[in-house]
């Protein structure tokens, strides 16, 4: 039986699928239908792609969170000041430090975040402890089958 019908694909769409598939795996297949006027340099990154120097961060006082309850689909956003805990259902959540870009630099900001969680009966068990970044938030992220929790800004502290 040909792969079509276990597809249920004419088989004209099956070819068109196999070109686009080469076409995009294969550089040779692509060299002919880049722009011949701008080469392309990839030793150089885009301006726009360049890392933010670590020494231009600034420090803030305060992370700005949110946290999704994935059981009743509630997102929240909430505050906590660095050095002190905040609870998010059954997580405790710690910033340890937040930094933002400054002003004229591509907008950054990343927080170290120790997480922990309290059940009844049972002792405290950690579940993240690492930087997380708000441009990125899947780059490292709190694996919980219950909650999500990503920093969105960094802050100071309102008096």
């Amino acid at each position: 039986m040909p792969l079509s019908d276990h597809l249920h694909i004419r088989p004209c769409a099956l070819l068109l699928v196999v070109a686009a598939f080469v076409l995009a795996v294969t550089p040779s297949a692509r060299a002919g239908l880049d722009s011949p006027t701008k080469p392309a340099d990839s030793s150089k990154p885009a301006d726009d792609a360049q890392p933010i120097d670590d020494s231009k961060m600034i420090d803030k006082s305060v992370a700005v969170l949110q946290g999704l309850d994935k059981i009743t689909a509630r997102v929240s956003t909430f505050e906590v000041v660095v050095g002190e805990t905040a609870r998010f259902g059954t997580l405790l959540i710690t910033p340890r430090a937040c930094r933002e870009a400054p002003p004229i630099e591509p907008p950054e900001a990343t927080a170290f975040l120790e997480i922990s969680e309290v059940k009844p009966d049972e002792k405290p068990m950690i579940r993240f402890s690492g930087w997380m970044f708000a441009s990125s938030p899947s780059l490292s992220a709190l694996e919980h089958p219950i909650y999500d929790v990503w920093v969105t800004g960094c802050g100071d502290k309102k008096e």
